[in-house]
């Protein structure tokens, strides 16, 4: 490696021992303007090259701050810009560790054009291979758009900043009042970032990420042996259908969930878990989280809100592209209702939809609570895609609550009518047995034996293909 800074720390920390392999170790800048000439540039600011995670090959570059403040200049831009090239010849990841000042000044349209370009790779990149990045320092202006170009966004908790405007440019605000820069908005407000952490923890994730994902969309999945039962019973399931992210563990091989977005929408799970071996994408409404001494921390209305909807829809996409097969956990009743989420929430409703809607990788729905009204069909109901569809035996799907359709369909009747009205229509109406019988329901299984019966169906889709109408894209 060229120098011992942080940026090659951090490289060190995040592969396996000595497998990291430098490329362009030599460039420096070209640029002789603003008495450039002088000033030594190590790698140009930026560290690149290749490595291993868990065997796995990936590329990486890591700002050098110590060199120029690590902005980006046109030589620094091209080293990105070519380690994305052979990215995407050996259909590899890429890792971005990033620590900049943002966009060399002295460089000029150089700089600029070269930044530009960067974009541009990331652009033919995406959908092909993972791209991941990280957050150590600065990261503002126009190199705000590289992670948000990219999937996954780290973020360290303390030094880095992530803004296009900063905090104290913004009229009315400065930092000491909303730091709009600081990962806590932009993991929780904003929703760009998934994972916030410090340095040590980060690193960690990225590797424990880079294993559950494949290396490229033509991958067949690296599957790894399960160690796990897999008829596992999962015990005091039921208890865990508020709180989805903790279901999602007790289905998981080893009770691993990795989580994406966790501080943002949390009425909307999303993120990683493996079934028999296999990386699975998870989408689970919440209406319940759960703090570590297992007393509830906040409640939620069992609605899809406009970020819940653009969060899952975001992840399915990803999965979509990378043949990550989907699995749903549906409790659901109908959607926020406020003023300010009727701005939005049809629009991002018809995101979500889509997203279930279009993608042809395998896809299971579970329904574990309530699943009513149209709000139901867009979480990955069988009318929209799903391959199969389990309910648990208490769970209710319908238009609406028995007792709400009773009071409508019955209107000026008495109490005791519309009470007797309200058995038979849910029985009738919005039983999961009724469903069944419609055939919108396949299957009927016991909370505790769901873990034996989502494996069974994936392994069953396993060879699925499903074409769609020829077409460049959807414009949804």
């Amino acid at each position: 490696m060229s120098n011992s800074s942080q940026a090659s720390q951090r490289i060190a920390a995040l592969l396996d021992d000595n497998s990291f392999v430098e490329i362009g170790a030599m460039v420096t800048a070209r640029a002789t303007d603003f008495n450039m000439k002088p000033t030594e540039t190590p790698s140009d600011g930026v560290i690149t090259g290749y490595g291993v995670i868990d065997g796995n090959l990936v590329y990486v570059y890591s700002q050098d701050a110590s060199v120029l403040n690590g902005t980006i200049g046109e030589m620094h831009a091209k080293k990105i810009a070519n380690l994305y090239d052979l990215a995407m010849k050996t259909g590899a990841p890429v890792i971005g560790l990033i620590d900049s000042a943002g966009l060399r000044l002295q460089e000029a349209t150089d700089a600029l054009n070269a930044f530009g370009e960067i974009y541009m790779k990331q652009t033919l990149a995406s959908g092909v291979i993972p791209q991941i990045t990280a957050l150590f320092g600065t990261c503002g202006g126009g190199l705000a758009i590289v992670p948000t170009l990219t999937d996954f966004t780290f973020m360290e908790e303390k030094s880095a900043k992530l803004f296009v405007n900063s905090p104290n440019a913004l009229d009315g605000n400065n930092a000491s009042k909303l730091d709009t820069a600081a990962a806590d908005f932009q993991s929780k407000d904003s929703g760009v970032v998934d994972v916030v952490g410090d340095e040590a923890t980060i690193l960690g994730q990225i590797r424990q990420l880079v294993s559950l994902l494949p290396a490229n969309n033509e991958d067949d999945m690296s599957y790894i042996d399960c160690m796990d039962d897999l008829n596992r019973a999962c015990e005091n399931l039921e208890a865990c259908a508020g709180d989805t992210a903790l279901a999602l563990s007790s289905i998981a091989d080893n009770g691993v969930f990795f989580e994406i977005k966790e501080n943002y929408a949390k009425d909307m799970v999303t993120g990683f878990i493996q079934l028999n071996g296999v990386t699975v994408g998870a989408v689970a409404n919440r209406c319940e989280v759960y703090n570590a001494e297992g007393k509830v921390e906040e409640k939620f209305d069992s609605t899809l809100s406009i970020k819940g909807c653009y969060k899952a829809a975001d992840f399915i996409n990803f999965c979509d592209a990378f043949n990550i097969p989907v699995l749903s956990l549906t409790n659901v009743k109908g959607y926020e209702a406020t003023v300010g989420s009727e701005k939005g929430i049809a629009q991002a409703v018809a995101k979500l939809t889509y997203a279930f809607a279009n993608a042809t990788v395998p896809k299971v729905n579970v329904i574990i609570g309530k699943a009513y009204g149209s709000a139901y069909i867009a979480m990955n109901s069988k009318a929209i895609g799903a391959d199969i569809t389990m309910a648990w035996p208490n769970a209710e799907i319908g238009t609406m609550e028995a007792k709400f359709a009773a009071q409508i369909m019955y209107q000026g009747e008495g109490s005791e009518v519309i009470a007797e009205k309200e058995k038979e229509y849910a029985a009738l109406q919005t039983s999961a047995q009724s469903a069944a019988k419609r055939g919108y329901v396949d299957q009927i299984v016991e909370a505790v034996d769901t873990r034996k019966y989502v494996i069974g169906a994936f392994e069953m889709l396993f060879t699925k293909r499903d074409d769609r109408p020829s077409k460049k894209h959807g414009t949804v």
